[in-house]
């Protein structure tokens, strides 16, 4: 399987800004160990610039490629939904 696709940054700026969030709240969740806390601290509004941050960029990226190569897009796309997924699933189980 090629993924040509994936060597353009609008394909893997996604998956990296949500592999971050991921490695943000599992270092947050190894050093300060899982406290319930009142007010949301830097590490929670890093998280959700993060994950707010990539809608603009998978937008570009879903009306660039997909009517070109629709089906290397949709196998992008699923990697990135996979990223989202694996990065806010870390926070309902470690928060």
């Amino acid at each position: 399987m090629e993924m040509t696709l994936l060597r353009h940054p609008s394909a893997w700026l996604p998956i990296g800004m949500s592999l971050a969030g991921l490695a943000l709240v599992a270092g947050h969740a190894a050093v300060y160990r899982i406290v319930h806390e009142a007010d949301e601290g830097a590490a929670a509004h890093i998280f959700q610039l993060l994950m707010a941050g990539q809608l603009p960029i998978l937008g570009y990226f879903a009306v660039r490629w997909l009517p070109q190569a629709p089906g290397q897009a949709a196998r992008v796309m699923a990697l990135q939904a996979v990223a989202v997924g694996a990065a806010l699933a870390s926070v309902y189980w470690l928060t």
